[in-house]
């Protein structure tokens, strides 16, 4: 009797331990700021942490992770439905322990799929939510119903956009279209390709400052990354910056963005539960 109450103890010790994922959904205004380059390299940091990580690319018809990897996934979220696979088939393994699912072409029959489908979608990715630290979504340039679903269940967002007047406005309107469906949304500024520390600095003001005012919501500077000729290379060789040359400026930009991030005392690392039922709860409006 001993025996079984120590079990059962042990048992209810380990659930009250588990540590939902963190998820992140990163966006931009439109295409070409560099916003899958960004997201691969930020999880590639994280995982250079020790951080268990897995990257969705979800971005229709212009998922390009593997491209940026150099890999050629044996298979992709399309092929989940396609073939009756679970998300572990269609898992595959990067560079620093990185996980990742790639998006395949087709992926629009992903966002529209049918109760039954998706219920079993549901199942799969709540059983990932305890074997990762963090999940990323790389969401298409823009933003459209199909891809908010999986912005407005995130625990928080990423919008990427770089120090250009056209960007920054892309960047507004894209946050004012996801603060209409969900406010209360913690989002963070990611300034790219920034020719100076003050040109990002100004171009994060100029977006913060119209965001207050206009839409009454505060956002964060996530960081800085300056435009550096290493992340053309390193694209061209299909090899994440992050790990082409850590030495370069945009390589430790990046690794103090990383660790501000993960040590910040702004973000709390141990996710609050609530991803899931936020996805249920957008996608069964959606399909009803």
């Amino acid at each position: 009797m001993n025996d079984q109450a120590q079990k059962l103890r042990n048992m209810i010790s380990r659930l009250q331990n588990q540590k939902e994922a963190r998820t992140i959904a990163v966006v931009s205004g439109k295409g070409g700021v560099g916003k899958s380059n960004f997201a691969l390299n930020f999880a590639i940091s994280l995982s250079q942490k020790k951080k268990k990580v897995l990257l969705f690319d979800l971005d229709i018809g212009m998922g390009n992770i593997d491209i940026l990897l150099g890999l050629t996934p044996k298979k992709t979220i399309v092929h989940m439905f396609e073939e009756s696979l679970t998300i572990q088939d269609v898992i595959e393994k990067g560079p620093e322990s990185l996980s990742y699912v790639a998006a395949g072409s087709g992926l629009t029959e992903f966002f529209n799929m049918e109760k039954s489908a998706f219920a079993i979608f549901l199942q799969q990715l709540q059983n990932l939510m305890f074997e990762y630290d963090y999940i990323i979504f790389d969401m298409g340039a823009g933003m459209s119903t199909t891809h908010l679903n999986f912005v407005l269940a995130a625990h928080e967002c990423f919008v990427i956009t770089t120090t250009e007047p056209t960007s920054i406005m892309d960047a507004y309107s894209v946050i004012k279209f996801i603060c209409s469906r969900r406010h209360d949304l913690p989002m963070h500024i990611m300034v790219n390709r920034a020719t100076s520390t003050r040109d990002g600095e100004q171009a994060y003001e100029r977006l913060a400052l119209a965001v207050e005012q206009f839409l009454n919501k505060k956002i964060d500077l996530l960081g800085i990354l300056p435009d550096d000729k290493h992340v053309v290379q390193a694209v061209q060789r299909q090899t994440p910056f992050i790990l082409y040359n850590g030495r370069s400026h945009v390589s430790q930009s990046l690794l103090e963005v990383v660790s501000h991030y993960t040590g910040g005392s702004t973000h709390e690392k141990t996710a609050p539960f609530g991803f899931i039922s936020r996805l249920k709860a957008v996608f069964t409006r959606k399909v009803d």
